[in-house]
Formats: structure tokens, C-alpha cells, sequence
């Protein structure tokens, strides 16, 4: 029922979404009658998806792994039709906040399937979320050293590659900050 109200968050159900919900969520043969009769009840309207968060959240309780795994297939049927729609992107979040899984899972996963958005910072310096802030520290120091466009034009590498060092020193940074700004925000407010 959540992959097919995800279907319709944008208004209406596209052959791609159906697709990518087949994608998803795979159904045993004797069951495709009843999971269709559900799947185009849910589709009709996008009404009551909470109450259907709710529930699957419930069933998991704790464990959280599988309701990440269920965000992520939302997301896939949300891009299908090539369209991220600002209700899609409602739908999500509230989802996200029903299950109550960490920011960076939501924001990990609209990176991956919205084109555009702004990556995850933890992926752009390459270290695990729980690294401690050393270790942050190292990877933003790492990427510094290797993309200062003093560096690359010392090297000798061509004018498009010092733009693209640069831009990725950009990200570094940017990163960097969102990190710490997320992990200390009593130190922005000071700021």
C-alpha cells in the first residue's frame, strides 16, 4: 500500500512506477491477484499512507535496517517516471519521520535518486557517520592536500582538471562544515 500511494503522491500512477514497484517489491504468484486488488485500492488516493507508516514502523520496532531498505524502494518508485515531484518529496519525509530513521538516510538516499540534490556530506570526505571527529577531520585533510589547486598546478595538470580539483575542494569543505555544524550546534549558534 505505501509503494502504491508513493505512485500516486505526484497525482497520478505512471507505467514506470507501476514498473518500478514490481521492481521492488516482489510478489509470490498466487499472491498477485490480492497484492493487485490492494495496490489499485491504494493508488486511488494517497490518503492514509501514515497510518500504513505507522504500522510497518511498528512491525519492526527497532530494527530499523528493513524500513531503510523500504525508504529506499519508495524512492526508487518516486524517480521512476524521471520526475521528482515536490509531493513525492513531502511523502518521503513524512515517511522518513514515521519510521524515524536518522537525517542522514533521508538525505543519503534523495542524493542518490533526485538529480540535483546536495550530496551527502559523510560520502563526499568518504568516512562512516559514526567516525569520530578525527577521523572526519583526517579525510577533510586528506582531500585538501590531494585537490589544492596550488597542488595541481604545481603538477602541471591542465586548467580543466584545477577546476574540477577545485570544485571538489568546495565540496570538501562544504561538507566539512555540515558536519560539524550537524554534530556541534552549539558551536553555530555561537558563531
Amino acid at each position: 500500500a505505501l509503494g502504491a500511494k508513493m505512485a500516486k503522491a505526484d497525482g497520478r500512477v505512471s507505467r514506470a512506477e507501476v514498473a518500478a514497484f514490481r521492481d521492488v517489491f516482489h510478489i509470490p504468484p498466487r499472491e498477485e491477484r490480492n497484492a493487485a486488488r490492494v495496490f489499485d485500492l491504494a493508488r486511488q488516493d494517497v490518503a492514509g499512507f501514515e497510518g500504513y507508516a505507522a504500522r510497518v514502523a511498528a512491525m519492526f520496532g527497532e530494527r530499523k535496517d528493513p524500513l531503510e531498505d523500504l525508504l529506499e524502494g519508495l524512492f526508487h518508485i518516486a524517480a521512476a517516471d524521471g520526475v521528482f515531484h515536490p509531493r513525492e518529496e513531502d511523502y518521503l519525509r513524512r515517511v522518513w519521520e514515521i519510521f524515524a530513521l536518522p537525517e542522514r538516510v533521508f538525505r543519503s538516499l534523495r542524493a542518490r535518486y533526485v538529480p540535483g540534490a546536495p550530496p551527502d556530506p559523510y560520502e563526499v570526505l568518504g568516512v562512516d557517520p559514526a567516525a569520530p571527529d578525527d577521523a572526519v577531520r583526517e579525510a577533510w585533510r586528506r582531500v585538501v592536500r590531494e585537490a589544492h589547486p596550488d597542488r595541481m598546478i604545481a603538477r602541471g595538470v591542465p586548467e580543466e582538471a584545477v577546476r574540477l580539483a577545485t570544485a571538489r575542494l568546495a565540496a570538501a569543505n562544504d561538507a566539512y562544515d555540515e558536519i560539524m555544524r550537524l554534530r556541534h550546534p552549539e558551536d553555530a549558534e555561537e558563531a
